[in-house]
Parts: structure tokens; C-alpha cells; sequence
């Protein structure tokens, strides 16, 4: 226990906050995450828009563990452990598709898409004790809010909207930006980072990392708006500032750099689109009010959902989910977020944003991507133990690293098997 209350030194005396670099590279600690976070907590799944019609299924890999999500002949979405209950095959292939069955490819076990046995061969060869119900697919916990589905492994886990806390004003911004509701586009991008899971949750809420990381991307667009002979002249809503919103989820929320898809014109936008965009902003001020309209079109966000999922709600609308592999190695993948009612330039011109920032080939992601797994191969320097996340200790707005000690406050509990950390803020109970 002594080890690991010294992996995390936190200071507010001195404004000190430290993460010890075994953090990122023990095994030990590795098998504590999964057992303490990944099997204890909810986890962000996928979308209900990406099951959109009976019989369609995804496949994720969630918190080291096989899932997928079909929904059922009822139109009702359903959450199943990727597993035959014959013999442990995968059930569920494909990452994606339809189909009004499930058949294991092993044994041919078959099973509708409520996950009841409907069939098996030589079915007159089993005894009367068989019972088909005890051998039908089996469920975790699992919960659905504004069209986010989320699962848990813990059968002792509060409710989702209890563990979400503070994070559903977070989830009802991102989805109020839609008037018929957001959906995920077709399309997948996963990649592989040799690197710990953590280091990507902080570089998806460390906005001191932007300029110097990023200085391609940001000449990029010094260049289009020159060009385009205009540049955006807008007021803040409000100061830069982190919400710190429970169970250590934390959001970033800033004026956006680069613009946002519903506020008002940016260099990846263009002139084409403008009065369009004007029409959609009026459009959400007349549904949500004059002043959540403006945080919903004229803020950005970087929103962390403690522990397996980012939304980058700024350029586009970027959803991540991460699965750890091993210490060193995480597995990720990527979805556009975009209203349902979007097309056309619009739509084309939020995608170029996506990918000219987010994309494999992007100005920015590989940025990111270089940089943790420059980081993961200088843990093995050795000479230092310590990380320093200490910029702004004690201040929620302007530049500061809150959002990090957030997430690092309850990893921190929970890997001590705790409930909850004694405070989340820099200086005051939680």
C-alpha cells in the first residue's frame, strides 16, 4: 500500500502535483487498473445511432474484454458478451454488419438478436436437463443516456446517471447541437499507440501542449485565413475555464481555436457556408435560450469520461474510446460525431476539419501520436522518477492543468481501492 500512495504527490501547500513514471510502465500496476478501474467502473461503448435499424451490430473490445451491440427485432439496442456459451467462441466476427441471426461459425450454435438459443444441430441428442434459456447469450450491466451506451462489469455499480454525475450536462450539449439528434458517420479510424493509456487521456485534456506540438497545423491556418481575407473577430463567452464534474470525469471548455461547425465563420469553413451556419446557430439559441445557445456554438470542449473516453467537441465533434493492450501499448478508436440533419458543404466542410486535424493524415493527430511514444521511450531514461502536472495548481480558469489531476486524483483512489479520492479540485473537498 506504501508504494502506491507515492505514486501521486499532491502539494496544494507548495502547488506541487506529481505522477511517478512507474505509473506508466509497471505491469503490476497495469493488472491493478484492470482489475480496480476497468471492472469496477462504466465504460463508454458506442452510440445507439451505429445500430440504426434491427439486426445491425458493432463489435468493441471494452476494458480488455470481447462485447458487441446489436439491436434486437424490437428495435431495442442490446449490449452481449462476444462469447458462445457452448464452447467460448467469438460470436460476433465483423466489426460491423447485419444480420437477423447470430451463428456460431464453431459448433453452429444459433441465437436471434435478443440473444435467445433458437437452435443448435443433433438438438434431440441433449438430455432433459439441457435448458436452452442458462445457455443463451449472456448481458453485462449496461445503460444508455442521450444515445451514449455504456457498460459496467460491476454488478455493485451505482446507476449510470449517478457515476456520470456532472458529465450529462457535458453529453445533453454535445447531443443539443443536433435538432433531429447526433449520429456516428460510417467509418472507423483505429490506430495503435506504443504508449500508456494515460498519456493519452492527458494529452486529450493538456491544452499547453497545442502551440509548440501543434505549429504545423496552426501556420495551416494562418494561411487560410490569410487567403480568405477575413479572420474571425469574436468575444469570448467566458473565460477559459475546467469543470470539474465527478467520479473524475473533467471538461476543458474554451474559446475554440480553428472555430467550431456551429458558431461563426473559421479559415476551414470558408464563405460558402456562412449563412447556413448563422441559420443553425439562431436555430439551437431559439430551442436552448440565448445563453446555453452560446456555449453550445461558441465554445469548444475537450471532455474526458473517466476512464475510456475523450470527446473533442471543437473543430468537429471527435469521439475516442481506448483499450489498453499492455503498459506500453493502447489500442484506439476514432468517430465523427454530426448531426443527423447535416449535409451537403456543411457536412463536407466539418469533415475536412476532421481530418485535416484528426485523420491518419492529419496536421495534428500523428503530432500526438509521436509525442506519447517519445514520452513512453524516455521513461527508460531512468534519472527521473516523477512527472510534473503542476501548471495552474489552484486555478480552474486560463492555462492550467486541472482537468489532468482530476483524472490522475480518482485513478489514484481507485487503484489504492478506494471509492473516491479525498478531494478532485486543487485545494478543496470533493
Amino acid at each position: 500500500m506504501e508504494e502506491l500512495e507515492r505514486l501521486i504527490i499532491d502539494d496544494p501547500e507548495r502547488g506541487l502535483f506529481r505522477v511517478h513514471r512507474s505509473a506508466f510502465t509497471s505491469p503490476e500496476i497495469f493488472r491493478l487498473e484492470r482489475e480496480r478501474i476497468f471492472d469496477r467502473c462504466w465504460l463508454y461503448l458506442g452510440h445507439e445511432s451505429e445500430v440504426q435499424h434491427p439486426g445491425d451490430f458493432v463489435r468493441r473490445w471494452v476494458g480488455g474484454r470481447p462485447l458487441f451491440m446489436i439491436r434486437d427485432d424490437e428495435g431495442e439496442p442490446r449490449v452481449f458478451y462476444n462469447t458462445c456459451p457452448h464452447r467460448g467462441a467469438l460470436i460476433c466476427r465483423r466489426d460491423v454488419g447485419n444480420s437477423k441471426v447470430l451463428q456460431c461459425f464453431y459448433h453452429a450454435w444459433t441465437f436471434n438478436t435478443r440473444g435467445r438459443l433458437i437452435g443448435l444441430p443433433e438438438e434431440g441428442r441433449y438430455s432433459p436437463g439441457f435448458d436452452r434459456e442458462a445457455r443463451s447469450l449472456r448481458s453485462p450491466r449496461y445503460a444508455s443516456y442521450r444515445g451514449f451506451v455504456f457498460v459496467t462489469f460491476n454488478p455493485q455499480a451505482p446507476s449510470l446517471e449517478e457515476y456520470l454525475a456532472g458529465a450529462r450536462e457535458i453529453l445533453d450539449i454535445v447531443a443539443d447541437q443536433a435538432e433531429q439528434g447526433m449520429k456516428v458517420l460510417r467509418g472507423t479510424h483505429r490506430y495503435h499507440v506504443r504508449a500508456n493509456w494515460k498519456l493519452l487521456v492527458e494529452n486529450a485534456i493538456d491544452i499547453s501542449h497545442f502551440s509548440a506540438t501543434h505549429e504545423t497545423y496552426v501556420e495551416y491556418l494562418k494561411m487560410l485565413e490569410q487567403a480568405r481575407s477575413r479572420r474571425r473577430h469574436r468575444t469570448p463567452v467566458r473565460p477559459d475555464r475546467v469543470l470539474v464534474l465527478g467520479n473524475g470525469h473533467a471538461v476543458h471548455e474554451r474559446t475554440s481555436v480553428g472555430g467550431r461547425p456551429v458558431a461563426d465563420w473559421h479559415p476551414l469553413q470558408g464563405e460558402e457556408v456562412q449563412d447556413e451556419i448563422e441559420q443553425v446557430k439562431a436555430r439551437v439559441i431559439a430551442r436552448v435560450g440565448e445563453e446555453r445557445g452560446r456555449r453550445i456554438c461558441e465554445l469548444g470542449r475537450n471532455f474526458i469520461f473517466f476512464p475510456n473516453m475523450n470527446i473533442a467537441d471543437t473543430r468537429a465533434v471527435n469521439l475516442r474510446i481506448w483499450n489498453p493492450l499492455r503498459p506500453d501499448y493502447v489500442e484506439v478508436i476514432q468517430f465523427q460525431l454530426v448531426p443527423r440533419e447535416e449535409g451537403g458543404l456543411r457536412l463536407q466542410r466539418r469533415l475536412e476539419a476532421y481530418l485535416s486535424f484528426f485523420g491518419p493524415g492529419g496536421l495534428a493527430n500523428p503530432d500526438d501520436i509521436e509525442a506519447l511514444e517519445s514520452c513512453q521511450a524516455g521513461f527508460m531514461a531512468g534519472g527521473v522518477e516523477y512527472n510534473d502536472i503542476s501548471l495552474g495548481y489552484g486555478m480552474a480558469e486560463g492555462l492550467t492543468e486541472l482537468a489532468i489531476r482530476v483524472f490522475w486524483r480518482q485513478w489514484h483512489a481507485l487503484i489504492r481501492g478506494l471509492e473516491r479520492p479525498e478531494r478532485w479540485n486543487d485545494a478543496t473537498a470533493s
